[in-house]
């Protein structure tokens, strides 16, 4: 089979990388730098917890090739297990996380409960405010710069061709399948999977699909170096999304964050998000209540992104509805990163098969019209 994807964030590239796997010809074309876009403005968290019931299954199936990245891919992305944990300060939180918890369970995501008592003494310096916190152990967090690449050179490394800088000028069906029309001429494939992140919702529209997707950027922020003392990602339970703040702490000492800051709106073209230092101190406050020590260190650098939001907070996966041989996977809603590895391969099993073990039903194209 040979498949163009368009899209080389981490969905697209690791997309191609199991296509490539699996013996299909794969040509990937990126309108910028692999790994340039939502993916780099990642905060890198490889989280569960939290996330929507139906999506567990694939978040199930992404840990573990994280947990297999290293050795599948020949280098380090800085993957690192060390758990994901969410404090929290009242009781209606309290009352939500059990809830969760109980229900996320039939679905392979265990999660421990800890008391005021045990965060103190396993993870100090947290929260010191908090009545009780959730704890994911083998949860985690990854390099959003190194992962993509990573992925785009094993896929090249199996054959795939790797087209960067190529601005798509017209996408097509033709009787034998696709043909791509860029700046850096004319790819023509059997099967298309739109990996396009923010701009997904435009390619699936020019085969008849709507999608409501709108295009924000969220802020992100990392601190100077520290001496490294925090092994979990931090997080929060909480409705109030003025106190919705994570953060984590690298190897090599800073303390990245982001949360509490109203994602914003980004035109698709050219599609650049930046990040408004007017909206730091509110940022940062939120993130003290996580860890007060935050207060006194110097952040050297903010950033954004441009992430594509499905109106019900659920990705685009799976087959189109009105076009035989393309394929969707977008809108992953600023959660793709942990996704990333099992989205690609779930992809790449769909394609190559016509069939996934993954469920995928929730996140069908068509569920807009159905519900229309």
């Amino acid at each position: 089979m040979d498949v163009i994807v368009l899209g080389g964030g981490l969905i697209g590239t690791a997309s191609a990388y199991f296509l490539a796997r699996r013996g299909a010809r794969v040509t990937l074309i990126e309108r910028n730098r692999i790994g340039s876009g939502a993916t780099i403005a990642s905060f890198g968290n490889i989280r569960r917890t939290g996330r929507h019931l139906s999506q567990l299954p694939l978040a199930n199936r992404s840990l573990t090739l994280w947990g297999e990245a290293e050795k599948m891919l020949g280098r380090d992305v800085e993957f690192r297990a060390t758990g994901h944990i969410r404090l929290i300060f009242d009781e209606g939180s309290l009352a939500d996380m059990r809830a969760y918890a109980q229900a996320a369970r039939p679905w392979g995501l265990e999660l421990e409960e800890l008391t005021p008592r045990e965060i103190r003494s396993r993870f100090r310096g947290l929260g010191p405010e908090a009545i009780a916190a959730s704890f994911s152990p083998h949860d985690g967090s990854g390099n959003p710069r190194l992962i993509a690449p990573a992925f785009a050179e094993a896929a090249r490394k199996l054959g795939a061709e790797i087209v960067q800088d190529a601005e798509v000028e017209t996408t097509k069906r033709t009787g034998s399948g696709f043909l791509v029309n860029t700046s850096k001429g004319a790819f023509a494939a059997e099967c298309l999977l739109n990996a396009a992140g923010a701009w997904g919702a435009r390619v699936a529209a020019q085969f008849g699909e709507q999608v409501p997707l709108d295009a924000r950027g969220p802020q992100m922020g990392v601190t100077e170096p520290l001496p490294h003392r925090i092994l979990p990602v931090v997080g929060i339970w909480t409705r109030d999304k003025d106190h919705g703040a994570y953060l984590r702490q690298v190897e090599r000492g800073n303390i990245v964050f982001g949360g509490a800051a109203e994602r914003v709106a980004v035109d698709l073209d050219p599609g650049y998000a930046t990040a408004d230092p007017m909206r730091l101190p509110v940022q940062l406050h939120a993130v003290a209540r996580l860890l007060p020590a935050i207060a006194g260190v110097a952040v050297i650098r903010t950033w954004s992104g441009c992430e594509g939001y499905v109106r019900d907070m659920l990705p685009v996966m799976g087959r189109s509805m009105t076009t035989p041989g393309l394929f969707h996977a977008f809108g992953f809603c600023g959660h793709g990163f942990q996704l990333g590895p099992g989205v690609g391969d779930a992809m790449a099993e769909l394609m190559m098969t016509g069939r996934c073990e993954t469920p995928l039903d929730d996140f069908r194209i068509d569920r807009f019209a159905r519900a229309a």
